[in-house]
């Protein structure tokens, strides 16, 4: 990628932006970065960075990481559905294209995520060889809120930010009580399977299981191991026999009930295999990124009904027009949750 990089520079130097004053931002890899006084246009490196951009200030968002599917773009705003889609520049499988990426003149590139030598180091090379500033923000669930302020004071965007932290602090803060409330052995033992076998899951400490462990549920995958993703196999399945199973795609949430291979484990038996919802972005993970607050305001209803006070639907659609500024008609509200809740929800 960096080789790309730096043989586009030179041929496309005069797509670059003209240099305008700077002013330094320490980023949250303790880099000192120069940013121009003012940003107009942001280039999102992956995901999460996409996802927060377009919700702080979708007016400066360059283009997409990947473009939106048809049934996705209903629920964005209409302004940002045609934006170009330029591809991502770290994690796996980068695939932007460079030629895009400097054409777009972007002010800034932000990258959102795990934040350690590897990303810095990646920064420090894409920003020397494009002169373009690139800016590594925490993207910790945890850090929610801080991490929208601090993009928000970097954009110019203080007020709209402000706002989408307070119900970040707020659902943070609501969750935290949900769960005090509910003992240990009340906290179901789940299993989040990826792709549509479902045999791709996240480790104890991943950034994809972020959310399950935020809301106090047991990760069965967890005794394998600390790590990132991982491919497990039915056998082990069954041994870890969740009470509950997430899946992230609906081919493998429908092919559970048939396959014999599944079972016998305790969650098919009882019928808690549910749908996270995805659109446009997921609830659970993909991406792992602020898109996630409604997921954990998902998760208490569907872990901890008993102990869940909300009501779900009033509440995905205050985060959807505070978020991605959509209004949710009943048919995009029901299409969005459909197999997320048992059937009495």
């Amino acid at each position: 990628m960096i080789r790309s990089i730096a043989g586009a520079f030179g041929a496309l130097l005069t797509l670059m932006p003209l240099a305008v004053q700077a002013k330094p931002f320490t980023d949250a890899a303790g880099r000192t970065v120069e940013l121009p006084d003012h940003i107009g246009k942001v280039l999102a490196a992956g995901p999460p960075a996409s996802v927060l951009v377009y919700a702080i200030a979708p007016e400066k968002l360059a283009g997409w990481v990947r473009e939106p599917k048809e049934d996705e773009k209903p629920y964005l705003m209409e302004a940002v559905r045609g934006l170009p889609t330029y591809g991502r520049l770290t994690g796996k499988g980068g695939t932007a294209n460079i030629e895009a990426v400097l054409a777009a003149k972007p002010d800034v590139i932000i990258d959102v995520g795990t934040v350690d030598a590897t990303y810095a180091s990646l920064a420090d090379k894409v920003q020397s060889q494009t002169g373009i500033p690139y800016v590594l923000i925490d993207g910790s669930f945890g850090k929610s809120a801080e991490t929208l302020r601090s993009l928000g004071a970097m954009l110019g965007a203080e007020e709209r930010a402000g706002k989408l932290a307070d119900y970040a602090d707020e659902t943070l803060k609501e969750l935290g009580e949900t769960i005090a409330a509910v003992s240990a052995d009340e906290r179901p033992r789940v299993y989040y399977g990826r792709g549509p076998d479902g045999l791709e899951t996240g480790l104890a400490g991943s950034i994809n299981l972020e959310i399950l462990e935020a809301a106090g549920a047991v990760n069965v995958a967890a005794v394998a191991g600390k790590s990132s993703l991982t491919q497990v196999s039915p056998e082990q399945l069954l041994a870890w026999n969740p009470e509950m199973i997430i899946a992230a795609s609906p081919k493998f949430a429908s092919a559970v009930a048939t396959d014999p291979a599944w079972s016998r484990v305790q969650a098919v038996e009882k019928g808690q295999v549910f749908i996270a919802p995805s659109m446009p972005f997921g609830w659970f993970d993909s991406p792992p990124g602020i898109n996630r607050l409604i997921g954990v305001r998902w998760l208490e209803a569907l872990l901890y009904g008993g102990f869940y006070e909300g009501d779900l639907k009033a509440e995905t659609r205050e985060f959807y027009k505070l978020f991605y500024q959509v209004d949710l008609d009943d048919a995009q509200l029901t299409r969005l949750v459909k197999g997320a809740l048992p059937e009495t929800q």
